[in-house]
Protein backbone atom coordinates (compact mmCIF):
# COMPACT_ATOMS: atom_id res chain seq x y z
CA UNK A 1 0.00 0.00 0.00
CA UNK A 2 1.55 3.70 -0.74
CA UNK A 3 1.30 6.20 1.76
CA UNK A 4 1.88 9.91 1.38
CA UNK A 5 5.41 9.82 1.63
CA UNK A 6 5.96 7.11 -0.66
CA UNK A 7 3.09 8.50 -3.43
CA UNK A 8 5.00 11.93 -3.42
CA UNK A 9 8.88 9.57 -3.83
CA UNK A 10 7.01 8.48 -6.72
CA UNK A 11 5.80 11.89 -8.58
CA UNK A 12 8.99 13.27 -7.44
CA UNK A 13 11.19 10.64 -9.06
CA UNK A 14 9.20 10.38 -12.11
CA UNK A 15 9.99 14.16 -12.98
CA UNK A 16 13.43 14.42 -11.92
CA UNK A 17 13.71 11.21 -13.80
CA UNK A 18 12.22 12.88 -16.79
CA UNK A 19 14.26 15.85 -16.98
CA UNK A 20 17.85 13.91 -16.91
CA UNK A 21 16.83 11.73 -19.41
CA UNK A 22 15.81 14.69 -21.59
CA UNK A 23 18.91 16.25 -20.58
CA UNK A 24 20.93 13.72 -22.07
CA UNK A 25 18.58 13.96 -25.47
CA UNK A 26 20.19 17.66 -25.71
CA UNK A 27 18.98 20.97 -26.87
CA UNK A 28 17.99 19.73 -30.61
CA UNK A 29 15.37 18.11 -28.77
CA UNK A 30 14.25 20.73 -26.56
CA UNK A 31 10.47 20.92 -27.77
CA UNK A 32 10.04 17.29 -27.27
CA UNK A 33 11.74 17.09 -24.06
CA UNK A 34 9.07 19.85 -22.95
CA UNK A 35 6.37 17.64 -23.36
CA UNK A 36 8.28 14.61 -21.83
CA UNK A 37 8.44 16.47 -18.97
CA UNK A 38 4.76 17.66 -19.38
CA UNK A 39 4.25 14.17 -19.51
CA UNK A 40 6.09 13.01 -16.31
CA UNK A 41 3.56 14.83 -14.15
CA UNK A 42 0.59 12.34 -14.93
CA UNK A 43 2.10 9.87 -11.84
CA UNK A 44 1.89 12.87 -9.18
CA UNK A 45 -1.55 13.75 -10.22
CA UNK A 46 -2.88 10.53 -10.29
CA UNK A 47 -1.50 10.64 -6.80
CA UNK A 48 -2.88 13.46 -5.84
CA UNK A 49 -6.43 12.47 -7.27
CA UNK A 50 -6.27 8.89 -5.01
CA UNK A 51 -5.80 11.26 -1.94
CA UNK A 52 -1.85 10.22 -1.77
CA UNK A 53 -0.80 13.58 -1.99
CA UNK A 54 -2.72 16.16 0.38
CA UNK A 55 -3.87 19.45 -1.88
CA UNK A 56 -1.46 21.62 -0.36
CA UNK A 57 1.43 19.36 -0.67
CA UNK A 58 0.52 19.19 -4.72
CA UNK A 59 -0.13 22.81 -4.91
CA UNK A 60 2.83 24.12 -2.64
CA UNK A 61 5.30 21.76 -4.79
CA UNK A 62 4.06 22.99 -8.04
CA UNK A 63 4.65 26.57 -7.31
CA UNK A 64 7.69 25.85 -6.05
CA UNK A 65 8.72 24.15 -9.15
CA UNK A 66 7.25 27.13 -11.00
CA UNK A 67 9.67 30.01 -9.08
CA UNK A 68 12.84 27.09 -9.39
CA UNK A 69 12.19 27.38 -13.11
CA UNK A 70 11.90 31.11 -13.19
CA UNK A 71 15.35 31.34 -12.11
CA UNK A 72 17.18 30.00 -15.04
CA UNK A 73 15.21 32.67 -17.44
CA UNK A 74 15.92 35.81 -14.81
CA UNK A 75 19.51 35.12 -15.01
CA UNK A 76 19.34 34.46 -19.02
CA UNK A 77 21.00 30.96 -18.65
CA UNK A 78 18.23 28.96 -19.57
CA UNK A 79 18.06 25.49 -18.88
CA UNK A 80 18.40 24.61 -23.19
CA UNK A 81 17.74 21.02 -23.27
CA UNK A 82 14.22 22.09 -22.23
CA UNK A 83 14.00 25.76 -21.66
CA UNK A 84 13.53 28.52 -24.15
CA UNK A 85 14.62 31.59 -24.07
CA UNK A 86 11.52 34.27 -23.81
CA UNK A 87 9.32 31.14 -23.49
CA UNK A 88 7.96 30.43 -19.87
CA UNK A 89 5.87 27.65 -21.01
CA UNK A 90 7.25 25.17 -18.40
CA UNK A 91 6.85 28.49 -15.12
CA UNK A 92 3.16 28.97 -16.68
CA UNK A 93 2.42 25.09 -16.73
CA UNK A 94 3.82 24.84 -13.23
CA UNK A 95 2.19 28.12 -11.67
CA UNK A 96 -1.25 27.04 -13.57
CA UNK A 97 -0.76 23.53 -12.11
CA UNK A 98 -0.94 24.83 -8.21
CA UNK A 99 -3.69 27.40 -9.00
CA UNK A 100 -5.66 24.83 -10.31
CA UNK A 101 -4.86 22.13 -7.90
CA UNK A 102 -5.43 24.74 -4.99
CA UNK A 103 -9.09 25.99 -6.13
CA UNK A 104 -11.06 23.02 -8.01
CA UNK A 105 -12.36 20.44 -6.44
CA UNK A 106 -10.05 17.32 -6.56
CA UNK A 107 -12.35 15.34 -9.51
CA UNK A 108 -12.22 18.39 -11.38
CA UNK A 109 -8.93 19.65 -11.13
CA UNK A 110 -7.65 16.43 -12.23
CA UNK A 111 -9.25 16.33 -15.39
CA UNK A 112 -7.84 19.88 -16.23
CA UNK A 113 -4.59 18.62 -14.80
CA UNK A 114 -4.42 15.77 -17.29
CA UNK A 115 -5.30 18.10 -20.16
CA UNK A 116 -2.60 19.86 -19.23
CA UNK A 117 -0.17 17.35 -19.32
CA UNK A 118 -1.41 14.58 -21.26
CA UNK A 119 -2.96 16.53 -23.93
CA UNK A 120 -0.77 19.06 -24.35
CA UNK A 121 2.51 16.16 -24.38
CA UNK A 122 0.50 14.38 -26.88
CA UNK A 123 -0.07 17.03 -29.47
CA UNK A 124 3.29 18.78 -29.44
CA UNK A 125 4.69 15.84 -30.15
CA UNK A 126 2.69 14.75 -32.84
CA UNK A 127 3.14 18.54 -34.56
CA UNK A 128 6.84 18.19 -33.77
CA UNK A 129 7.13 14.67 -35.79
CA UNK A 130 4.59 16.00 -38.25
CA UNK A 131 7.14 19.20 -39.26
CA UNK A 132 10.39 17.11 -38.98
CA UNK A 133 9.60 14.74 -41.31
CA UNK A 134 7.86 17.36 -43.92
CA UNK A 135 11.11 19.49 -43.05
CA UNK A 136 9.73 22.41 -41.71
CA UNK A 137 10.66 24.44 -38.21
CA UNK A 138 9.50 23.08 -35.89
CA UNK A 139 9.28 25.73 -33.10
CA UNK A 140 6.01 27.53 -32.39
CA UNK A 141 3.89 25.98 -35.11
CA UNK A 142 0.41 24.91 -34.59
CA UNK A 143 -1.18 22.07 -37.26
CA UNK A 144 -4.52 20.39 -36.91
CA UNK A 145 -3.15 17.10 -36.82
CA UNK A 146 -1.75 17.81 -32.98
CA UNK A 147 -5.33 19.53 -32.32
CA UNK A 148 -6.96 16.05 -33.08
CA UNK A 149 -4.40 14.38 -30.77
CA UNK A 150 -5.43 16.91 -28.52
CA UNK A 151 -8.86 16.53 -28.84
CA UNK A 152 -9.09 13.18 -28.74
CA UNK A 153 -7.20 12.56 -25.50
CA UNK A 154 -9.17 15.29 -24.10
CA UNK A 155 -12.33 13.64 -24.84
CA UNK A 156 -11.04 10.24 -22.98
CA UNK A 157 -9.88 12.12 -20.00
CA UNK A 158 -13.88 13.86 -19.68
CA UNK A 159 -15.15 10.65 -20.08
CA UNK A 160 -13.32 9.03 -17.60
CA UNK A 161 -13.26 11.99 -14.90
CA UNK A 162 -16.36 14.76 -15.52
CA UNK A 163 -19.74 14.18 -13.71
CA UNK A 164 -21.67 15.37 -17.22
CA UNK A 165 -23.26 14.33 -20.01
CA UNK A 166 -21.97 12.72 -23.57
CA UNK A 167 -22.70 16.45 -25.19
CA UNK A 168 -21.17 18.16 -22.09
CA UNK A 169 -17.60 16.28 -21.98
CA UNK A 170 -17.21 16.26 -25.68
CA UNK A 171 -17.70 20.08 -25.50
CA UNK A 172 -15.23 20.55 -22.54
CA UNK A 173 -12.31 18.89 -24.48
CA UNK A 174 -13.45 20.64 -27.61
CA UNK A 175 -12.85 24.51 -25.83
CA UNK A 176 -9.84 23.05 -24.09
CA UNK A 177 -8.79 22.21 -27.86
CA UNK A 178 -9.91 24.97 -29.07
CA UNK A 179 -7.62 27.33 -25.94
CA UNK A 180 -4.17 25.31 -26.52
CA UNK A 181 -4.63 25.90 -30.16
CA UNK A 182 -5.20 30.15 -30.04
CA UNK A 183 -1.97 32.00 -30.26
CA UNK A 184 -3.27 35.12 -28.03
CA UNK A 185 -2.37 33.52 -25.15
CA UNK A 186 0.46 30.35 -23.88
CA UNK A 187 -1.70 27.42 -24.08
CA UNK A 188 -0.29 26.61 -20.48
CA UNK A 189 -2.06 29.69 -19.27
CA UNK A 190 -5.39 29.54 -21.87
CA UNK A 191 -5.95 26.02 -21.27
CA UNK A 192 -6.47 26.30 -17.29
CA UNK A 193 -7.94 29.64 -17.40
CA UNK A 194 -10.84 28.13 -19.84
CA UNK A 195 -10.80 25.05 -17.72
CA UNK A 196 -11.42 26.93 -14.64
CA UNK A 197 -14.54 29.04 -16.24
CA UNK A 198 -16.10 25.88 -17.62
CA UNK A 199 -16.12 24.53 -13.99
CA UNK A 200 -19.03 26.90 -13.69
CA UNK A 201 -20.79 25.04 -16.11
CA UNK A 202 -19.55 21.29 -14.81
Amino acid sequence: MINTPGAITIGVLSILGTIAFTKKLGSEWAWINRKLIHLSVVPAILMFYWGLIPRWIFASAAFLISLIQLQPHLRRRELSWYQIRNNYGEVFFALSASVISATLPIEYATAVLLAMAVSDGVTGIIRHYYFRKNGFNVKLKKHWTGSLGYFVTAVIIAFIFLSAGTVEKIGWAAMLTLAEYQRLLDDNLAVPLVGGLLFLLY
